[in-house]
């Protein structure tokens, strides 16, 4: 997996620099801040952050992993993509594997998930209702392997993925030199 170190990372405030000072207020619970609240909303409730894919592609993926040698998993896994199906036929669902395929180790199906508020929801139910299965969300920026890496989450046990792909396809895209 590539270092964290590899990547820059632009900072945060980049865009508020000049805002005032934050206020040291605490609100009634003694503990959070008050927020200056200015009537407008971030625009990430709306669309996905740049570079994220707010187009045909979809804004996140998200996997959801079994092992396919295990019956329980296996059961129910393939309930929990009928279930979604049903519960979420708004989201682009894939075929369940039942096997590796791509970075992949196991058997898992994928999901798309293609506007914020789709993330929200499905995310929010899907830490309910994954029960012992292993879950990968990613964005999708474009840069696959940082993408499976650095900049996803997981919910349940990691996988170790297999990023050989990612490597020769980068290798692939190099133009060779001369001599």
């Amino acid at each position: 997996m590539p270092e964290a170190s590899e990547y820059e990372y632009p900072s945060p405030l980049e865009g508020y620099e000049h805002l005032p000072a934050l206020p040291d207020e605490k609100t009634e619970d003694g503990k959070s801040y008050v927020n200056p609240q200015n009537g407008v909303l971030s625009k990430a409730y709306e669309r996905f952050v740049d570079p994220i894919d707010n187009g045909v592609r979809g804004g996140f993926d998200v996997h959801i992993y079994y092992y396919q040698e295990n019956k329980a998993q296996t059961r129910f896994a393939h309930e929990l993509w009928t279930r979604i199906r049903h519960e979420f036929p708004e989201l682009r669902i894939y075929r369940v594997w039942d096997r590796p395929i791509g970075p992949h180790p196991i058997a898992m199906f994928e999901v798309n998930i293609f506007t914020p508020a789709q993330f929200g929801a499905f995310i929010a139910w899907l830490v309910i209702n994954r029960g012992p299965l292993s879950v990968l969300v990613h964005p999708n920026t474009g840069d696959d392997e940082r993408d499976h890496t650095q900049r996803a989450t997981w919910m349940g046990e990691r996988i170790p993925l297999d990023l050989s792909m990612f490597k020769h396809m980068r290798s692939q895209s190099q133009p060779l030199e001369k001599s």
